[in-house]
């Protein structure tokens, strides 16, 4: 597969597969050595937790919790199916405002190597950050 179309599959699948909560879906797209990186694996994780996740096991155990926990008001998923890409890096948007109103603000940066998400960070905007800022335990 290109690198062009191994961009479009990820930018897709993952989405598809979140919104659908499929594990499988979305742990297909990782690679076994994949890195993991977000404010909420920081916040579901003991003090001193360092936000980031090595390897497909431990990425697929975060996401399955999650997947368990639809009510946890982390995601609404709204997104204009805008990406953009430079070299192996893809990133898509999540915004803030959407046409149902406010919602979790993220950007998803990803490293794809043959094929495959290697490393995916996570970052959050204001409401996002305000919003991890309520849960318990931070």
């Amino acid at each position: 597969m290109s690198l062009d179309a191994a961009f479009r599959h990820i930018h897709k699948q993952w989405h598809d597969a979140v919104v659908r909560r499929d594990i499988d879906g979305v742990m297909a797209l990782y690679a076994d050595d994949a890195v993991f990186e977000s404010p909420l694996v920081w916040a579901s994780q003991p003090e001193g937790g360092t936000g980031v996740l090595m390897g497909k096991a431990a990425i697929r155990d975060f996401f399955a919790r999650g997947f368990r926990s639809p009510q946890n008001g982390l995601g609404r998923w709204y997104r204009t199916g805008i990406c953009f890409t430079q070299g192996h890096q893809l990133a898509w948007e999540y915004p803030r405002e959407t046409p149902d109103g406010d919602q979790i603000d993220l950007i998803e940066m990803i490293d794809v190597a043959h094929g495959l998400i290697a490393h995916h960070r996570v970052y959050w905007g204001w409401v996002g950050m305000r919003t991890l800022s309520r849960l318990p335990g931070r």
